[in-house]
């Protein structure tokens, strides 16, 4: 019925790897930027954009997916309610109680 995001593994990884080497480069321009020449301070700042780039298309890819896996789960979770009500009313219910009893220890 509900499907897992297939993005969790492979786009998510991707993303972070992006990230992580955008932070180091922007760490490596800072630190290098005034020992740069013409042509280094060029091809530093290409690197950067490229990574920078890569990671927002790879940021824009997840969030389409995550939309549309919440979508579909949203889906599901309606059309289960309309099949079962009753149960879908005990379920709200149970939960319900069971963070009354939980908030009310506190």
């Amino acid at each position: 019925m509900i499907q897992s995001i297939p993005t969790k593994t492979g786009a998510r990884d991707q993303l972070m790897n992006d990230l992580k080497t955008v932070i180091q480069d922007a760490e490596a321009w800072l630190r290098h930027g005034g020992h740069l020449t013409g042509e280094e301070f060029q091809a530093a700042k290409a690197k950067f954009e490229q990574t920078l780039t890569s990671a927002k298309a790879d940021l824009i890819h997840l969030q389409e997916s995550v939309v549309e896996g919440t979508k579909e789960a949203a889906k599901a979770t309606d059309e289960y309610v309309h099949e079962n009500p009753w149960k879908s009313v005990c379920i709200g219910a149970g939960v319900g109680l069971l963070l009354g009893v939980l908030i009310s220890r506190r």
